[in-house]
């Protein structure tokens, strides 16, 4: 897959050559601190071998870069649910933190909302944040998602219980407002 975001910025699939990149991304305190600790921190190369194959095992695929015209920065990807939520996948994204406030979340999420929507037999796209990271509930809300709620004290993130934000789009709201 090769989704054109802006500029040289793409969502697509990623190789075994992204390695390299994914690893000098993924290992920061910053990045991690927002994510689930399946999510390991500190990240290593062999981290990002580990990714990578469990990535390119999927069919169909579902789980991208987020890349420049060099080098992967980042991550987006989802998971269809199953049984009686099997009309509904989550999303998940990451971004290195010199790429943070230029837009490149927001296009990303954008387009694999797109992609979900036009390949996906899904109806609901959510996704969990937590509720210090402000940044990451903006991308969400500038990509058309609504705030459902609140889980309160629902996640343990480096020794502290935290709130977590829950975020959805229906496809029938995507098609309304197409982003």
């Amino acid at each position: 897959m090769n989704l054109p975001l802006f500029d040289a910025w793409r969502v697509r699939s990623l190789d075994s050559g992204d390695v390299n990149s994914i690893a000098q991304y993924a290992d920061n305190f910053n990045v991690w601190i927002n994510l689930r600790d399946l999510f390991p921190h500190p990240y290593s190369t062999q981290d990002a071998k580990n990714w990578l194959k469990v990535v390119r095992q999927q069919d169909p695929e579902q789980t991208w870069g987020i890349a420049s015209a060099s080098e992967v920065i980042g991550g987006i990807g989802i998971h269809v649910q199953q049984d009686v939520h099997r009309y509904s996948a989550e999303l998940g994204y990451w971004l290195g933190e010199p790429f943070w406030g230029k837009g490149i979340a927001t296009a990303a999420v954008n387009a694999v909302v797109r992609h979900v929507f036009t390949k996906f037999d899904v109806t609901r796209i959510f996704a969990g944040v937590f509720a210090y990271n402000a940044a990451s509930a903006r991308v969400l809300e500038k990509a058309g998602f609504t705030r459902e709620g609140v889980m309160r004290q629902a996640v343990v993130k480096n020794g502290k219980t935290v709130d977590q934000f829950l975020y959805a789009i229906l496809r029938d709201e995507w098609r309304a407002n197409k982003r």
